[in-house]
Formats: structure tokens, sequence, C-alpha cells
């Protein structure tokens, strides 16, 4: 994460700092819109690290609002229960329409603005439904990353900072 910081700020952003090991990074940047920006991170990242890597940028207007709009009852569930999908495109439900919603009960799941919300009672890792949203022929075309609730809420936290 560090060498991700490093090249990063050779790329002139500012304020740039690592969440974990997630491969999340905030930054501030006059650099273009996000898919400009996500494109020049890709080749940048290709290129000093040697391998391609999918980036998707979103800015702190965007994460806040997609944390407000959670269709879930955010404050009474734990982390591990509720995720957030961020995807590089919109896209609509008939895309995700053979997944028979009900045979995942009490998981759930809800379309937001480039996002899906997925709640899993018993976690991702145990996730039927997560699996099912993951399948490659509905995701084929998109680059998607999938965060749980705490990188969601730290995500718009230190976006919000990055800004200032």
């Amino acid at each position: 994460m560090a060498d991700l910081r490093t090249l990063l700020e050779s790329l002139g952003h500012t304020r740039v700092r690592t969440y974990l090991q997630s491969g999340q990074a905030v930054f501030g940047s006059d650099h273009g819109d996000e898919e400009s920006l996500a494109a020049g991170l890709g080749r940048a990242i290709e290129q000093r690290f040697g391998f391609p890597v999918d980036v998707i940028v979103r800015d702190h207007a965007y994460l806040k609002a997609v944390a407000g709009a959670c269709p879930f009852p955010a404050a009474d569930l734990e982390a591990k229960q509720l995720h957030v999908t961020y995807l590089s495109e919109p896209v609509d439900a008939g895309r995700f329409a053979e997944i028979d919603r009900a045979a995942h009960l009490p998981e759930d799941f809800r379309f937001g603005d480039r996002a899906v919300y997925l709640y899993a009672p018993d976690g991702l890792g145990r996730s039927k439904l997560a699996e099912a949203l993951a399948r490659p022929r509905l995701t084929k075309g998109l680059i998607a990353t999938t965060r749980n609730w705490n990188t969601v809420v730290k995500l718009v936290e230190l976006t919000g900072s990055a800004e200032g």
C-alpha cells in the first residue's frame, strides 16, 4: 500500500491515503473525471507493478449518496452482514432477473446508483446470494468491487476529509 501511495503522489494527486490492505486509496485530484482518472491509474499501476488492475474511481459525493441511500437498516446490522458492490456503470434489474430471490431468503439485494446492496446475515463468505450475484455471465463487462459496511462508512469519512 505504501508503493500505491507513492505512485499516486507521483501522478500529482494530493492528500493520498490508503485504507488497510484493501487496495482502497483516497486522494485529491484536478486531473479529470472519474473514468479518465480510473483509466490513467490502471495504466500507471500496470506499468509500475507489472500486472493489470481494474480501477473504479468515485468521489465523496457519490460515496456519501450510496451510503445514505442504503435500503437496509445499516444501523441495526453488523458490518459483516451488509455489503455494497460498487459497479463501473449502471445496471438494470433485468441483468440479474434470473436470480430467484425467494430461494436465497433471508439474504436479499437491492440496486442503487452503480451499486448493489447485499444483506447477508451470515456474512459474505457463506452467502449463496453473493455467489449468484457474481456469476461471470451477470457481471460481464463490469468492473465490480465489494466492500463491507465498515469500509463503506470509512471511505465516506476519508473522502470527505480529502476534499478539504
